[in-house]
């Protein structure tokens, strides 16, 4: 009886251990194939409206803007952009404010990385007209 008691623990225990690890590796998992998401919410010939999404720790490719636009920070954070020709900056973006990318800036081929720890979500306005 006191070898069938003790196998019962050793078996709770061991589906505990398997538990956590599963719950390790799907968490790293899940953080390894976090990708940006970009989600249109509305086009017409004056702007392009969307929404990105900008997991931490996964850099953006180089890229350039064709039009200015405004960037409205829907959960804040930390973006660190770095120009092919070697500057880098970094933009501290508060949720619930908006920010200006201008056309000369964005023309500058560059990529952005989200620094902090928790995903950057962003409504972006393409202004199309203003060039």
């Amino acid at each position: 009886m006191v070898n069938l008691i003790m196998s019962n623990i050793l078996l709770s225990r061991a589906a505990v251990l398997f538990g956590l690890i599963l719950t390790c590796i799907g968490t790293s998992i899940s953080q390894q194939t976090a990708q940006l998401t970009r989600i249109p919410q509305f086009e017409n010939e004056d702007v392009n409206v969307w929404k990105t999404t900008v997991p931490p720790n996964a850099p953006l490719q180089m890229h350039t803007h064709e039009h200015p636009r405004v960037i409205v920070a829907l959960s804040g954070g930390t973006m660190k952009t770095v120009y092919e020709n070697g500057p880098t900056e970094v933009h501290q973006w508060e949720t619930g404010k908006a920010y200006w990318g201008s056309l000369e800036e964005g023309k500058k081929r560059h990529a952005d990385s989200n620094t902090g720890a928790k995903p950057i979500e962003v409504m972006v306005i393409e202004l199309k007209k203003a060039n």
